[in-house]
């Protein structure tokens, strides 16, 4: 059997690296003959930002960037994936996170078909809140008046999301002289 351990940190003396090197040595030490590989995505300089040809690849409108190929690949060599990280604002830190979003991509690891209904089942509407309006601004001290989650959507959405959009500009500052914090994803 064979491991894939991603690390994101860009310390190598971290306590992060010390675990997933501990990690790694506690699998090939076991008697079964396990191998393990580690993916520093820090050392080796991935590019975690999300850009024009990974949206293209998203909507199958573009070709597979090599980069992205070769996470693809090691992942499907691995019988055993293994995250180690850093908890940065209650989740992973944006090396990581951006490792996932260009690497898990459409038709690859998942097939596009997410709409309000999966994220109420699957409880994503509240998990965001609790972690974006309470985990960060709450956490700051900053008052959260209102926030709107604008789910991607098809022409005969876009028009109510770009009208609710101009309704929340509309009344940004109208509520007791206070700035509103809104997400809009």
């Amino acid at each position: 059997m064979h491991a894939l351990i991603v690390v994101a940190h860009p310390d190598p003396r971290s306590l992060t690296h010390g675990v997933a090197a501990h990690l790694a040595e506690g699998i090939t030490l076991s008697d079964a003959g396990h191998s393990v590989e580690i993916a520093d995505l820090a050392a080796e300089g991935f590019d975690p930002r999300f850009t024009a040809a990974d949206i293209a690849l998203h909507l199958r409108e573009g070709a597979l960037p090599a980069d992205v190929a070769a996470e693809q690949a090691r992942i499907d060599r691995a019988d055993a994936l293994v995250l180690v990280y850093p908890v940065y604002w209650w989740s992973m830190p944006g090396l990581l996170k951006g490792w996932i979003d260009r690497v898990f991509t459409n038709g690859w690891a998942y097939d596009d078909r997410a709409d309000a209904g999966t994220y109420m089942r699957h409880g994503y509407f509240g998990a965001m809140k609790t972690q974006i309006d309470h985990g960060i601004f709450d956490y700051c001290g900053a008052r959260v008046v209102t926030s709107e989650f604008m789910l991607e959507a098809g022409p005969d959405h876009a028009t109510a999301h770009l009208d609710a959009a101009r309704a929340i500009g509309r009344r940004l500052f109208d509520i007791s002289g206070q700035c509103e914090a809104t997400d809009a994803a």
